[in-house]
């Protein structure tokens, strides 16, 4: 008989003892039974048991075709380590080999008619060269030919590559680009494409037919034979980390992985994140690809649409050119105020405001899906007058449709994209210009490259500006600048921008220079907050509010004698009642990294959730 410790996938256990009577290799994905449980669990091989256990053990009940590699294991271990879950929970994210479909296909050489510029030549180079760095370069400087170079010379030498980008910038136009190269040897691999299609494409990854995956975040965790390349573009992008356990963030994995097993890694972003600027060598790309004038205008009106944007929207469509509108906020309005007693309608579940939803004839709550009638007076006092504040992209394309009758307004944003097939069709449709005026939220910002598009409007600014969040300013000025690059990307464009901070926005926008931005941002984070110090949340919830706050205060007690840590915060949530729990939280800042670790694995609570490199 043998013996192995194995960890239950998607379980937050620690590895559990079980025997079998054949020899199995650390890695091997198999079925055991339970307890009390009526379906087999999967589970992964982690340790051999060298002796008989003293204690009786239960057998193995399957073994599967199914195996994780030794690479797999060992980000997993750095996964379970560093964003405190269980190795179970980390092995999760992986989708493992199957050896029963593993073939090996010769290799085939691929060529591409991209010619670099000079400067594209010289960040191709720089890049090749420094292993892992970032390319900093201007909206429609090129980052994608430089790409496309890069993943050409990894295939050509039998290598695979993986090009990740937040989830909607996996568009048509992108695919298209990618598979006039690489042919059948790409495919797209992001949470919208169905269950058949990606069996199919994890078919073709394992028979070696594949070589080119680009995906969301999840496509960095697929089973490559021999991944020589990651390229994380918009890297600057928060879609990046995982807000279910485990916590991890795919951009910062991709730089562990890459430096650990030597592979080539490059960054990309025309506005790249603070972290990555200040840890990675860089290339500055500022020559952009097409050459076009692009002006500026600010509005400080309190009117959704004002004259000045109505006019300017209809200048651009009488000169046959499209139309982008940002807003922040989807549905039609984000929060519905009492005008007698000033409460808000709040979700009965979760300490936030329900959203408006007209075409639904409802108010809708954004993070547990609830929904309720609108009501006719205000369900505080039941008298008062509900007053709708903060408009979203449902609101402003009604009144867009009352004031261009004529024209053809689309919305962009998840209560509408909810299928790949959706994501295609009115991409598709903006690209053959047959949609006049795309009013969307941050999904309009994520790398779409049209160039009938003269006018970008931003409404909405401020509210992104004012969050609660050390990285407000950086989240702000990158999301402008993103939007007003879709602008004007062949031709003259222009943006205008509805904010209380003109100060702020013009002075990097019109001197076009984000890295001063950067710069000045360092010199503001230094030894307050990351990239320059670690920074862990601790979110306690349950249902019973008394108990909570009782194991908040314990543990804040017991954190507070923590060496080489600071205690910075603790309390109610932001969101204090979500999905009907109440929530507190610790914020915890550390310049030692082991120490902060070693503080967070010593919270053994069932009520908390820890979250390493928090984004707040």
């Amino acid at each position: 008989m043998y013996y192995y410790e194995l960890a239950l996938l998607k379980s937050p256990l620690n590895p559990l003892t079980f025997q079998s009577k054949t020899k199995l290799n650390i890695g091997h994905l198999v079925k055991i039974g339970l307890r009390n449980r009526k379906k087999l669990d999967n589970a992964v091989v982690v340790k051999t048991v060298e002796e008989e256990p003293s204690f009786k053990c239960t057998d193995i009940q399957e073994i599967t075709s199914f195996y994780y590699d030794e690479n797999m294991i060992e980000v997993s271990k750095f996964i379970s380590q560093y964003y405190v879950c269980s190795l179970g929970e980390a092995l999760s994210v992986y989708v493992p080999f199957n050896n029963l479909k593993e073939k090996t296909y010769d290799n085939e050489n691929y060529d591409c008619d991209i010619e670099l510029s000079k400067e594209q030549k010289d960040a191709y180079d720089f890049l090749q060269d420094k292993k892992q760095a970032l390319l900093f370069a201007n909206t429609g400087a090129g980052k994608t030919e430089i790409y496309i170079k890069t993943i050409q010379k990894h295939l050509n030498t039998g290598g695979q590559a993986v090009l990740l980008m937040p989830e909607i910038s996996l568009t048509p136009q992108m695919q298209k680009r990618l598979e006039k190269v690489f042919k059948d040897s790409v495919a797209i691999w992001h949470s919208k494409i169905s269950k058949k299609k990606k069996e199919q494409i994890l078919e073709n990854i394992h028979n070696g037919k594949l070589k080119l995956l680009a995906g969301a975040r999840s496509a960095l965790f697929l089973p490559y034979k021999n991944l020589t390349c990651i390229i994380v573009d918009e890297e600057h992008d928060d879609s990046y980390k995982n807000d279910s356990k485990p916590r991890l963030n795919a951009k910062d994995l991709s730089i562990y992985i890459s430096k650990k097993y030597d592979l080539q890694l490059i960054l990309g972003s025309a506005t790249a994140s603070l972290g990555s600027f200040a840890k990675l060598p860089y290339f500055r790309l500022t020559k952009t690809y097409f050459s076009s004038n692009k002006k500026y205008y600010f509005d400080d009106c309190d009117s959704n649409l004002s004259d000045k944007i109505i006019n300017k929207i209809k200048a651009a469509i009488d000169e046959n050119k499209q139309v982008i509108i940002f807003l922040p906020t989807r549905a039609n309005y984000k929060y519905q105020i009492c005008t007698s007693c000033g409460k808000s309608v709040e979700c009965p579940y979760c300490s936030v405001s329900m959203s408006l939803h007209k075409n639904d004839r409802a108010l809708r709550c954004h993070y547990c899906g609830y929904a309720q009638q609108i009501p006719s007076s205000c369900p505080s006092c039941n008298n008062g007058i509900i007053h709708n504040l903060r408009v979203g992209t449902a609101q402003i394309q009604e009144e867009l449709e009352e004031i261009f009758p004529n024209n053809v307004i689309k919305r962009f944003d998840r209560d509408i994209v909810k299928t790949d097939k959706q994501l295609k069709d009115i991409l598709n449709d903006f690209n053959k210009d047959q949609i006049d005026i795309l009013v969307g939220t941050q999904m309009l910002s994520k790398g779409h490259d049209y160039h009938n598009v003269k006018l970008a409007v931003v409404l909405g600014i401020d509210s992104v500006l004012n969050m609660n969040s050390y990285k407000s300013r950086e989240k702000a000025l990158s999301l402008l600048i993103q939007i007003a690059g879709r602008s004007g990307r062949k031709d003259d464009g222009e943006v205008i921008v509805q904010t209380k901070n003109q100060e702020f926005f013009s002075h990097y926008l019109l001197n076009s220079d984000y890295q001063e931005f950067l710069e000045g941002e360092a010199h503001f984070r230094e030894e307050l907050y990351p990239p320059y110090v670690k920074m862990a949340r601790v979110t306690f919830a349950h249902t019973n509010g008394l108990r909570v706050k009782d194991e908040l205060d314990r543990y804040v007690s017991i954190l507070k004698q923590k060496e080489n840590i600071e205690l910075i915060g603790f309390g109610q949530s932001p969101i204090f009642k979500l999905a009907n729990k109440y929530r507190y939280e610790i914020l915890l800042r550390s310049s030692n990294v082991k120490a902060l670790l070693q503080a967070l694995h010593s919270v053994d609570s069932t009520m908390a959730s820890i979250d390493m490199d928090t984004i707040f």
